[in-house]
C-alpha cells in the first residue's frame, strides 16, 4: 500500500473541484497544480472571471475551516481584484475509507468532504 503524497493529494482535490466547475459550464482560462501557489483555477463563466484556491484537507483537518488560509486567501483576493475577478476557496476533505486513522492509498477507495466553492 502506498500512500498519496502531499501532491497526489492536491491533484486529486484539483480533479474533484475541476469537474464540478466543468460541469457548472466554466472555461478555464490557466489551471496551476503547483503546491501552494495560488489559484489552481483561473476561469470565466457569463463573462465574469473567478479565481479559486484549492486546498485538499487530509482527516482530522477540516476542508471548512478556511481561517487557517485566511492570509493566502486574502491575499488573492486582493490581487484578483486587479482583474475584477472573484475568488473562491475549495477544501476539499479526503480521508481513508476504511480507517479514518490511515493515510489515502493509491488505489484505494476514499471519502470526500467537499461542499463547493466558499466565496472570499
Amino acid at each position: 500500500m502506498q500512500a498519496l503524497t502531499e501532491q497526489e493529494l492536491h491533484n486529486l482535490a484539483m480533479n474533484i473541484v475541476g469537474k464540478q466547475l466543468e460541469a457548472e459550464g466554466f472555461e478555464f482560462l490557466a489551471v496551476n497544480s503547483a503546491l501552494r501557489k495560488n489559484p489552481q483555477f483561473v476561469c470565466t463563466k457569463n463573462k465574469k472571471m473567478r479565481f479559486v484556491v484549492v486546498k485538499s484537507i487530509e482527516y482530522p483537518g477540516d476542508p471548512k475551516d478556511i481561517e487557517f488560509f485566511r492570509a493566502d486567501l486574502n491575499k488573492m483576493r486582493d490581487h484578483a481584484l486587479k482583474f475584477e475577478a472573484e475568488t473562491f476557496y475549495a477544501g476539499v476533505g479526503l480521508v481513508n475509507a476504511s480507517d479514518y486513522k490511515l493515510p489515502v492509498y493509491l488505489n484505494e477507495e476514499y471519502i470526500v468532504d467537499y461542499d463547493g466553492l466558499v466565496k472570499i
